[in-house]
C-alpha cells in the first residue's frame, strides 16, 4: 500500500511542475527570433587593437558629436600607450595590429637598425597628459582622425656597453606627438590604425 502511495505523489508532483512550467511559458512568452542580442564586455571594451566608435550623429558639416570624442579618444590614448611601449621593447608582433602596413614596416625597420646596433631603448610610460582632436576627415568609406597627444614619460637609450646615448632615466620628459588613425566604416574589422605620425 505504502508503495502505491508514493507513486500516487510522484504522479500529482510531476503533474504540479507540469502545470507551473506551463503557466510560466504562457507569462514569459516565446521567443520570436526578434529580440535584442546580449550586450557583451567586448561591445564596450577599448581594447588598442579595437578601437570602438560611436559614430553615427557626426554626418552633418563633417564634425564628430562629443559622445563620439569621448568614446574614440578613450581607445587612442591606450593604443598610444600599446604603440609607444612595444616600440621602445621591440615588440613587433604587438605593434603589426595597430599599424598599416607602411607605418608597421617603418616601425619594424627603425626596431631592426636598433638591434643591429646592439642599441638597448628603455622607457617608462607615466601618462598621456591630454588628448585632443585636431581633424576629422572622410574620404567615401574611410575615416580618418588627426589626434594631438601630450604625454609624460621616462626614456634612454644604452649602447653595447650600458652607456646612455640619449635621453635621462632620471627625468621625466612630455612628448607631444600628433597621429593620425584611419578605419574603413564599411569593414567588419573595427581597429583603427595608426597610419602616420605628423610630428
Amino acid at each position: 500500500m505504502n508503495t502505491n502511495f508514493e507513486y500516487i505523489d510522484i504522479i500529482i508532483l510531476a503533474m504540479i511542475a507540469g502545470f507551473v512550467l506551463l503557466r510560466l511559458k504562457n507569462v514569459l512568452g516565446r521567443k520570436t527570433g526578434h529580440q535584442d542580442k546580449p550586450v557583451s564586455d567586448k561591445d564596450f571594451s577599448y581594447q588598442p587593437s579595437a578601437m570602438q566608435s560611436a559614430f553615427g550623429k557626426e554626418e552633418k558639416k563633417g564634425e564628430l558629436d562629443q559622445e563620439s570624442k569621448t568614446h574614440f579618444l578613450k581607445g587612442a590614448k591606450i593604443a598610444y600607450e600599446k604603440i609607444i611601449t612595444a616600440f621602445a621593447k621591440g615588440d613587433k608582433k604587438s605593434l603589426k595590429p595597430l599599424l598599416n602596413r607602411e607605418m608597421f614596416d617603418k616601425f619594424s625597420n627603425v626596431i631592426e637598425e636598433r638591434n643591429k646596433k646592439k642599441m638597448k631603448s628603455e622607457t617608462t610610460f607615466i601618462g598621456v597628459k591630454s588628448a585632443n582632436i585636431k581633424k576629422f576627415e572622410k574620404e567615401n568609406s574611410v575615416y580618418k582622425i588627426t589626434v594631438g597627444f601630450s604625454s609624460e614619460l621616462i626614456t634612454c637609450v644604452r649602447d653595447t656597453e650600458n652607456k646612455i646615448v640619449e635621453g635621462n632615466p632620471d627625468v621625466i620628459k612630455t612628448a607631444n606627438d600628433v597621429w593620425k588613425f584611419a578605419k574603413n566604416m564599411w569593414s567588419e574589422d573595427p581597429t583603427w590604425y595608426l597610419v602616420e605620425t605628423l610630428k
